[in-house]
């Protein structure tokens, strides 16, 4: 019964004489029998086991007997407040007078609430404080264990995944620090793990393109000179001052890997190449291996972070044939530097740079660069300079309105002219077979001989991209880019826009 009880009556009972527990219980039945009916007769209650039994705790002292009778009870409110009732109608208890009161009706119920709450109160303090997490911190949990799961090892050496795979890579200085390229999705990154540059690393720069990204310290700095000294570095990025890779946030991290810099751009040797890569990216007096403007504009990077450089070799051959009284040579970048007669410096550009060139600096400083070198040098303009030697005895050199066999000059012919074609050209800008635009792709996956170039009045996409790349195509000019989810390294990508814009209004 107890464990179906609802309610516990308590009533205290007095009598004159000394009395037992028995004659209690005896009188408690005897006077309530008949009195409040079948339904609520006290022992066919007990009998259905809808109350309990009788408890009864009696002690006698100067002739009195005092005690306390408890009854449990399942029944509801209203049924315990009259049979708790019914018991103050007892009068007698044996041969002496007897006198019972109710004390209270307890609800057994809220007493097991009570419990309930007090010990959820414990376990509330107990058992969740060390527990509970945020959905930030979940979150960051998660994303901590995908990035251990994909750090591998390349040699023994911490590395991402790509390491093995990419064509190029990124050297940081330890395993932090490729946790933290992980975290931002760059998974070809490797870490040297300390100043001494390990072999495996040295061997691996010697096949990828190389990007140093290393910390804003005098480690940093350490690790660039040995690794200029046992592999190749194509191109190298350092954090902030006094930062390490590992602290950057994503903003950070992309900054600093679009602002990489070509290391051959400042390479003379390869300490004096480090010392000068250092000089530059910390804003120090790095005055005498700065490049010029020329230079600077031929090593802007692009929005994927890739640096674009001009070949040297192109703009040798072009300014052998150039015909002007100044002495001509290409510096380390490929620019080429003339000199006048008074021994000043002029940069000047040979004529296929100038294709490549234009879409990377802009408007004006082509404009400036064409205004400086007329006024300084007063050699022709840049565009001319592909001129016969006999130009100079009154034959016409080819103007920037009639140019042929160009970079810009097939662009104009066939994108800003909107003939909605795609054209192969060779590494002359002859063009070898062309057709709709909208069939570059089958255009170029069945030449016969690769394409040196690729021109398209339309959009530019990844499948042309990707079948470029593996026909060995060096160029691919269309009206408009798309999407790209890979950029090959091997292929430059630009738009007319790029290469035309950036011609004066006149022409």
């Amino acid at each position: 019964m107890d464990d179906t009880a609802k309610y516990l009556i308590h009533a205290a009972i007095t009598t004159d004489g000394i009395v037992e527990r028995s004659d209690v219980v005896g009188a408690i039945f005897g006077q309530t029998e008949g009195l409040l009916g079948d339904e609520l007769d006290l022992r066919d209650l007990q009998q259905a086991s809808k109350v309990g039994r009788i408890d009864v705790e009696i002690e006698s002292e100067g002739g009195q007997s005092f005690g306390h009778v408890t009854i449990a009870t399942s029944l509801d409110r209203v049924e315990t407040s009259i049979l708790a009732a019914s018991l103050e109608t007892i009068t007698r208890v044996g041969p002496c007078r007897s006198e019972v009161r109710v004390t209270d009706i307890e609800d057994v119920r809220e007493a097991k609430r009570r419990e309930v709450v007090e010990r959820a109160k414990e376990l509330l303090a107990e058992s969740f404080s060390e527990s509970i997490m945020t959905s930030t911190e979940i979150l960051d949990e998660v994303r901590e264990s995908v990035r251990v799961e994909d750090i591998t090892e390349y040699e023994g050496l911490p590395a991402g995944p790509n390491v093995v795979d990419s064509d190029a890579i990124v050297v940081v200085e330890g395993r932090s620090d490729v946790l933290t390229l992980l975290k931002y999705g760059i998974k070809n990154a490797i870490a040297v793990e300390g100043t001494n540059v390990p072999d495996a690393v040295a061997d691996l720069t010697q096949h990828r393109t190389v990007t140093a990204f290393l910390d804003g310290d005098r480690g940093g700095e350490l690790i660039l000179r040995e690794l200029v000294q046992v592999g190749n570095v194509d191109y190298v990025a350092f954090a902030p001052s006094a930062k390490s890779v590992e602290d950057l946030d994503r903003t950070a991290v992309m900054s600093a890997l679009r602002d990489k810099v070509p290391y051959e751009t400042f390479a003379t040797g390869s300490e004096d190449g480090a010392d000068a890569v250092i000089d530059a990216l910390s804003g120090g007096d790095a005055a005498e291996s700065e490049p010029t403007d020329g230079d600077a504009a031929d090593t802007e990077p692009t929005a994927d972070g890739d640096t674009e450089s001009d070949h040297a070799g192109d703009s040798g051959s072009e300014t052998d044939d150039a015909s002007a009284p100044t002495v001509a040579e290409t510096d380390g970048a490929g620019s080429v530097v003339t000199s006048d007669a008074e021994g000043r410096t002029v940069p000047t550009v040979a004529s296929d740079s100038v294709d490549e060139t234009d879409a990377e600096r802009g408007s004006e400083e082509d404009a400036d660069a064409d205004t400086d070198t007329d006024a300084d040098a007063g050699e022709p303009d840049a565009d001319t300079t592909d001129a016969p030697a006999g130009a100079a005895d009154g034959e016409r050199a080819v103007g920037a309105d009639e140019e042929v066999g160009t970079l810009r000059g097939v662009a104009r012919d066939v994108i800003a002219a909107e003939t909605d074609q795609a054209c192969l050209t060779d590494d002359a800008f002859r063009v070898v077979t062309s057709g709709p635009a909208g069939e570059a792709f089958d255009l170029l996956k069945d030449a016969e001989q690769p394409p040196y170039a690729v021109f398209v009045d339309g959009e530019v996409t990844q499948r042309l991209l990707d079948v470029a790349a593996q026909r060995g195509t060096e160029h691919v000019v269309g009206r408009s880019l798309g999407e790209f989810v890979k950029r090959p390294v091997s292929v430059r990508i630009r738009t007319a826009e790029q290469l035309l814009g950036a011609r004066p209004a006149g022409e």
